[in-house]
């Protein structure tokens, strides 16, 4: 599903920011930044804003084959980038959403979701906020990375939509809850 493609970045800009990303997690690979949040097999993840698909492989093994990986972007290379990445690791547990905002999934339907290094960049971060909380189970988190933003900003942005409340705070990443 499409709601506006016009918001996204050029295909170069997104072929050089997706080469930019394979050299940071060659860096600083992202198994750093999961081994803070709570992954169990079975569960069912969204990575809202996968990008070209850098936490996919590591995400799919932490949930097994018992899980499944939701992978959303706005970006059609994006989603091109995960399938691929899927078809090379032999991932069955992986299914891509091209989309701004609306993932089409089933109300409380997901364990966690990922919204790593993209909240500094939507357009409407209330209504992606509500749409998470809607597909999310109770007790279900939202993992927050985003190395763009300040502390206060990432918790008053998260936490001032009144679906969320600060759940933890890693090194890397912060846990909501959703109220």
């Amino acid at each position: 599903m499409i709601e506006s493609v016009d918001k996204r970045m050029p295909n170069v800009m997104f072929k050089g920011m997706a080469f930019m990303f394979r050299l940071r997690d060659f860096l600083e690979p992202r198994s750093k930044v999961l081994d803070e949040v709570e992954i169990k097999p079975g569960y069912h993840v969204l990575d809202y804003g996968c990008g070209p698909g850098g936490y996919i492989a590591e995400t799919a093994e932490r949930v097994g084959e018992s899980g499944m990986i939701y992978a959303l972007d706005i970006h059609p290379l994006a989603l091109q980038s995960v399938a691929g990445i899927a078809r090379r690791e032999g991932l069955t547990n992986v299914e891509t959403i091209l989309s701004e905002c609306k993932t089409g999934l089933p109300d409380g339907s997901l364990d966690l979701v990922l919204l790593y290094d993209i909240f500094h960049m939507l357009s409407d971060p209330q209504a992606i906020l509500t749409e998470l909380h809607r597909v999310l189970k109770a007790g279900g988190a939202l993992s927050f990375h985003d190395p763009h933003m300040r502390e206060d900003d990432i918790v008053a942005g998260v936490t001032g939509s009144h679906l969320f409340r600060l759940a933890q705070k890693g090194e890397y990443i912060y846990g909501f809850a959703p109220i």
